[in-house]
């Protein structure tokens, strides 16, 4: 949220910090992302997280059917989390995405809009060629695309067994599972 505040504001969108302190804001919490993002890849594969990843798709057509209708006519959902299987196929899938297109796309266009003017034409001769205005583009569209998923995110989590019983689940990394039949 702060690197979206941060990058409208060097859009020029509003003026808030002014630009050259939300240029500054934007490159630290950029960096902290990454950080994240390293340790997060760290967690994944250390602790095996990563298998909850491995798309399927069993089930992804009444899944779909679920959030597209069934949601909102109280129907069963058809996927029931367990301790092997957290996340159902459209999770997956969009999960999948994220982690590995959305996240690296936004990133690695802002780690070379942040080193634009440092670039060695001979070391990255076909980056230079490119020019920093596709790839400006290229890092606005990642946001957009960024904050749309946290607003669809965000609707998501109040579709739980109670509205605030998804996010509760995301704070304390608990969560309240139907019981079994």
């Amino acid at each position: 949220m702060f690197l979206a505040f941060t990058g409208f504001e060097i859009h020029s969108s509003y003026h808030f910090f002014g630009f050259e302190k939300a240029v500054m804001y934007h490159r630290v919490a950029a960096y902290l992302l990454m950080g994240l993002i390293a340790f997060a890849v760290f967690w994944h594969f250390t602790t095996g997280e990563w298998r909850h990843y491995i798309p399927t798709l069993h089930n992804l057509k009444s899944q779909l059917a679920f959030y597209l209708k069934g949601i909102f006519q109280g129907g069963e959902h058809p996927f029931q989390k367990n301790i092997k299987r957290k996340l159902n196929p459209l999770q997956i899938i969009t999960y999948l995405g994220f982690k590995l297109f959305l996240i690296p796309i936004t990133v690695l266009s802002g780690v070379y809009y942040l080193f634009y003017k440092n670039l060695d034409g001979s070391l990255f001769p076909f980056l230079v060629d490119i020019g920093i205005e596709p790839i400006a583009l290229l890092h606005t569209m990642g946001a957009f695309f960024l904050l749309s998923f946290l607003v669809v995110h965000v609707y998501m989590t109040t579709t739980g067994l109670r509205p605030t019983s998804n996010i509760r689940a995301m704070i304390t990394g608990y969560e309240d599972l139907e019981e079994e039949q």
